[in-house]
């Protein structure tokens, strides 16, 4: 088997200056797009420093106790939840690119893939990646966690309506989600889309995201080695994290984020402040720390005088104290945002996270958020702790270009694997191919507009925490 990488547009002058860009203001990489790809897999999953204090080491152990759970969930032994909290202590990294889409989708598949070049190079049990669930079922036409590319038909993943799947979120309860698998006019007519159907659960439920997640189980173990296991969690996941924190009042989170405000409101205060400058677009603060969740739609709230509201009309209104956070949370009234999700999985257990080509630059800009709120408030243990990182966060979704044809079709065929040893001998630069996801993106390009104009380098203040 000898599919060629895909033959998408290439503009290698604009390649280029993306990998420029990155090796400029990601240093560590530069050395890397000349070398294997097996190094780079590797090199993201090596272990670097990590800050530690008392903070840290209690957001740890949370987090441990939290990736045991999801283990458990999945049907996975004792042994298995104590080996899984064991690895993110010792090796603590996230892979946090994909959204929430079935594993055979391309996007999805080849980040997949990626990661399992790096974590069997160090012997590592268990692939945990967080996938965001607060996306809707379509992200462009006939694309997103509602479609499917197979067989060179465009597959209904749940045989939803438009109607049903525009205003909706993949978090959203509000199903029953059963996997259909519709053609064009409602019947699939190729034996590929037969085949999976097959394989995928015939059972209801709740959410689309706990759908994928089910489904992402079987396929894994049909695709990849019995020596690496899958363990995957969501933004509903990461809400029971959330209120764990707030419902112990000694925790960093209860005490220090909610009550008074202060430290939020410090936050919102310097999200506006890096929205006027070169950084304009890559914070986004689209809501405040948490989104509202009802019938399947989330909406964006506002935190004022106290309060978290949809609005004037909204019938949502949460106080922003640790009991009504945690509660409205236990509750799926209230789903955590990106920056909410990164404190409790990331910045303050330590844990390094491996994203895309916005992430690689929104992440070190929410630690610099963090950060400066900290200095304000003398917080100088989780400062240094901060500080003492090596590579809090890494390029890793998106790193592979994929190849003609159906990743389904390698899965089926047994050779996942084959496929990956294709692409560790590549060079990165060779991968990684044509860059598409940066180079077809605007904020990238104004990135490299600022960066040409030396308004952005690695000595800005904001960067200093990358």
């Amino acid at each position: 088997m000898s599919r060629k990488l895909s033959s998408a547009t290439y503009d290698p002058k604009a390649a280029k200056e993306v990998r420029q860009a990155l090796s400029f203001l990601l240093p560590a990489l530069g050395r890397f797009w000349t070398r294997p790809l097996k190094d780079y897999a590797y090199a993201v999953y090596d272990k670097g420093a990590r800050g530690r204090c008392s903070v840290r080491d209690d957001a740890m152990i949370r987090f441990q106790k939290f990736i045991a759970r999801i283990v458990l969930r999945s049907g996975a032994s004792e042994d298995d939840a104590e080996h899984a909290s064991r690895q993110i202590a010792v090796s603590p990294v996230v892979q946090s690119g994909p959204h929430c889409h079935l594993l055979i989708e391309p996007d999805a598949f080849y980040t997949h893939l990626f990661s399992a070049l790096g974590l069997t190079a160090h012997c590592r049990p268990w692939h945990i990646c967080y996938s965001s669930s607060t996306v809707k079922f379509i992200e462009k036409s006939k694309k997103g966690p509602g479609w499917l590319s197979l067989g060179g038909e465009a597959v209904n993943v749940f045989g939803l309506s438009r109607s049903r799947m525009d205003p909706h979120s993949v978090c959203g309860f509000n199903g029953p989600y059963r996997f259909t698998l519709s053609g064009q006019n409602g019947t699939p007519t190729n034996a590929a889309v037969a085949r999976l159907k097959a394989i995928l659960p015939n059972v209801e439920f709740p959410s689309a995201a706990e759908a994928i997640k089910a489904a992402n189980q079987i396929l894994w173990r049909r695709s990849f080695p019995a020596s690496l296991g899958l363990l995957q969690f969501d933004d509903i996941d990461v809400a029971d994290l959330v209120a764990e924190h707030f419902e112990d009042t000694t925790s960093w989170l209860s005490a220090r984020f909610s009550g008074d405000g202060l430290f939020a409101e410090s936050i919102l205060r310097a999200i506006d402040q890096l929205n006027v400058g070169p950084w304009k677009g890559w914070v986004r603060q689209t809501t405040d720390f948490f989104w509202g969740l009802e019938d399947g739609r989330i909406f964006p709230l506002r935190l004022q005088e106290g309060v978290l509201s949809g609005g004037s009309n909204s019938i949502l209104k949460v106080k922003f104290d640790p009991v009504c956070i945690a509660t409205s949370l236990r509750q799926r009234k209230l789903v955590p945002n990106l920056l909410m999700t990164f404190l409790v999985t990331s910045i303050l257990p330590g844990v390094r996270v491996l994203g895309g080509c916005r992430q690689v630059v929104y992440y070190p800009l929410m630690r610099y958020l963090v950060a400066t709120t900290l200095a304000a408030s003398n917080d100088c243990d989780l400062i240094d702790a901060m500080r003492a990182d090596e590579h809090p966060g890494m390029w890793g979704h998106r790193v592979l270009r994929p190849k003609d044809g159906c990743p389904f079709l390698e899965i089926e065929d047994g050779a996942t694997f084959e496929v990956a040893a294709q692409y560790a001998s590549r060079s990165l630069e060779e991968a990684s191919g044509n860059l598409a996801s940066f180079t077809s993106d605007s904020i990238w390009a104004e990135l490299s507009t600022y960066i040409t104009a030396q308004a952005i380098h690695p000595a800005s203040p904001e960067w200093q925490w990358a």
